[in-house]
Formats: C-alpha cells, sequence, structure tokens
C-alpha cells in the first residue's frame, strides 16, 4: 500500500536547508511506500518581507546552530555577499512559485528541486528575488530556461503557492520543516522541526503500526 509523504517547507527555511539531507534519504528509503508531495508554507510573506539585514543579527548565529546540528554547510557567497551586505528582499514567494513550476512537469523530481532552491539560496547565494537565477537552475533539470522564465510571470503559479499557504495553515503547521504521511484521508505528523533520520524512520514505523491495527 502506497501512502504520501507530505513535507511542508519554505525555500527561505535555514532548518530546512539543514533537513534538506535527512528528508531526501526518508523519502529515497521508502519510495516505494511513499509518494511524496512538497508544500511551500510562505514563512515570509505580506509585512515579514524586507531586507535580509533587518533579521540578520539572528541569522549570523542561527546558521551556526544549523551547521553544528545537521551538517550542512553555509556557503561563503550567502554570508559575506548576501547577509553581510544586507539589501537582498528575503521573500518566500518567487521560490514557492518556481517549486509550483517545477511540480506542474517532473512531480517525481519536485524534492530534489525544492533542496536544489535552498542550496542555491543559503550556498550559492542567490537573491530570492532573482528571477534569472531560477530559470537558470532549472536548466540542471532539463529545462529550457527562458520557458521557465516566461511561466514565472504566470499569475496562475502565484494562486496555486497561495493555495499551498492556505494549507499549510489548515494543517495547523506554526513553524518549518514539518512532515506529515497521509494514508486513507487522515494526517499523521512524523516531524515537527529538523529532526534525524532515525526520527522519521521511527515515527513512520509508528505510523504503519498504528494505520495496520
Amino acid at each position: 500500500m502506497q501512502h504520501k509523504l507530505i513535507y511542508v517547507y519554505d525555500a527561505l527555511c535555514g532548518w530546512c536547508y539543514g533537513f534538506s539531507p535527512a528528508i531526501q534519504a526518508f523519502a529515497k528509503q521508502h519510495q516505494s511506500e511513499l509518494a511524496v508531495e512538497v508544500i511551500s508554507g510562505g514563512m515570509i510573506t505580506g509585512e515579514r518581507i524586507g531586507p535580509i539585514g533587518e533579521v540578520a543579527s539572528y541569522i549570523k548565529w542561527a546558521y551556526k546552530e544549523v551547521e553544528e546540528r545537521t551538517g550542512v554547510t553555509f556557503g561563503s557567497t550567502f554570508l559575506e555577499d548576501v547577509l553581510e551586505e544586507g539589501s537582498a528582499i528575503f521573500t518566500s514567494i518567487p521560490p514557492a512559485i518556481a517549486l509550483s513550476i517545477f511540480k506542474t512537469k517532473q512531480p517525481e523530481q519536485q524534492l530534489a528541486f525544492a533542496a536544489r532552491l535552498q542550496k542555491a539560496i543559503y550556498y550559492d547565494g542567490i537573491r530570492p528575488k532573482d528571477i534569472g537565477a531560477y530559470a537558470a537552475l532549472v536548466e540542471e533539470f532539463g529545462w529550457e530556461k527562458a520557458d521557465f522564465q516566461e511561466a514565472m510571470a504566470d499569475e496562475k503559479y502565484l494562486r496555486q503557492v497561495e493555495e499551498e499557504f492556505y494549507w499549510t495553515k489548515q494543517f495547523g503547521v506554526t513553524g518549518f520543516p514539518a512532515v506529515f504521511v497521509e494514508s486513507n484521508e487522515k494526517l499523521y505528523a512524523i516531524a515537527k522541526g529538523a529532526v534525524p533520520l532515525d526520527h522519521l524512520n521511527h515515527n513512520f514505523q509508528r505510523v504503519k503500526d498504528h494505520i495496520n491495527e
């Protein structure tokens, strides 16, 4: 029986970046049991959108904890050219649109692309509003850059993203990352926050045991 893995993340969530290796490994281990859906949560929207310099003091110590606890690395381009410089506008909307477009044609690669988006932001140092940078990323997955860039301006994808933000609230998610297993139209939480791979496996087994009772 195949269940669905629902991964609620945000491209600008540093803990989601740190969680990427664990969630990708988990999905690979259970690919025969779990279809995967990645939902953008909308962490930085509305009045929260603004220059990264406004939250730089928090990020400058928080990223070190993410590195220590998860083993990921934040790139010098991000730390020096984006975080230290401070003028880049942080907004969750453009990367969420990029993922929404990507899912329409390569849903089986959506988790890999979500991880690539985060690496682009937190390691390569692309700026979240740089539409051309997202178009360049999809070339790695075999897309035509110009076609993707044109799609980024299509409002239907913005509407899809707004719907994902809505569902994030319906799921009761108040922090990222969050992971659920959907089975028989019921949701079971298996992670709240960046947890290790063994934690995911343990909780998934508990869910399966409950479903099979």
